[in-house]
């Protein structure tokens, strides 16, 4: 039986690829995109000409839209088997010297806009008794970043939602899994960047010049690792598609794909998610 994968966030990177890499295997695609008729107008008729491809308008901001799509999507097809959360924004700058209303804008896009995919395509997964969540969180799942904290903190958020629904879904035979990325060429990080100074330059300044010399430090080790390790992003979409193709049940919590996110960072992953089953253990006696 063919199944129906909606992917959000599929005008570049992770998800463009990831659409047309699972309408080649022949699974039904529905691409979300912002600004179907818009700036993306391009690459949703790019997408839209290729078999197995549907591109649907959705802005996972926006509560109707998420609605509509997902009614749009149900009522022509029947059910939705996988849902994929890709549709992202990234941030580089110091907290202080960030806006709140950018802070919000971010959660919206990267933490929000999941809680309402998943209200939205829960009640026929439960419906069916089967269902498979995949959220793109960050290589850097177990620690956070300077520079980088609002960006983090909001992936840090959907691994908790991960986390917990895990428990929530599992009997209705639902799967809930991260993905989580290493640094990869892809449109989020190799554009333009809002550096150190973010909204508020007068309090970024009070930083310098530390704060500029540690910000390309770690730029220069984030995009070393990535030319050592020849990072490519097809190796999320290759994943993806992997998961899918997984029975059942058997799925892991959190599916590490690269050298970056394979490193000491899972070690710590997995004491912690060792801590929890050893504490619901006992609780649950």
């Amino acid at each position: 039986m063919n199944k129906t994968v909606f992917i959000t966030g599929t005008s570049t990177g992770f998800g463009k690829l990831t659409a047309t890499t699972l309408a080649k295997a022949g699974y039904t695609v529905i691409a979300g995109m912002r600004g179907v008729s818009g700036k993306n107008e391009t690459v949703a008729k790019e997408l839209g000409t290729l078999p197995n491809i549907e591109v649907i308008e959705i802005d996972v901001t926006n509560d109707a839209s998420v609605t509509n799509a997902f009614e749009t999507v149900l009522q022509k097809y029947g059910k939705i088997d996988v849902l994929v959360n890709n549709a992202a924004v990234s941030g580089f700058g110091l907290l202080e010297a960030y806006s709140l209303d950018r802070i919000r804008q971010m959660f919206e896009v990267n933490f929000y806009g999941v809680i309402r995919t998943y209200q939205a395509v829960l009640p026929s997964m439960r419906e069916n008794k089967s269902g498979l969540i995949i959220n793109i969180t960050s290589g850097a799942s177990a620690h956070t970043s300077p520079f980088m904290v609002p960006y983090f903190a909001s992936k840090f958020g959907v691994e908790s939602i991960t986390e917990g629904l895990q428990d929530e879904l599992k009997q209705f035979n639902i799967d809930n899994v991260s993905i989580q990325p290493g640094v990869y060429p892809t449109e989020m990080n190799t554009g333009e960047k809002a550096g150190v100074n973010a909204d508020k330059p007068e309090i970024a300044t009070l930083y310098e010049p530390v704060a500029t010399e540690q910000f390309n430090a770690i730029g220069a080790a984030l995009f070393g690792k990535m030319k050592e390790f020849n990072m490519n992003p097809q190796t999320i979409a290759d994943g993806i598609l992997e998961l899918i193709q997984m029975k059942e049940g058997s799925r892991p919590l959190r599916f590490p794909l690269d050298a970056v996110a394979q490193g000491t960072d899972l070690e710590f992953i997995n004491a912690r998610a060792e801590l929890k089953a050893k504490w619901l253990a006992k609780y649950s006696e």
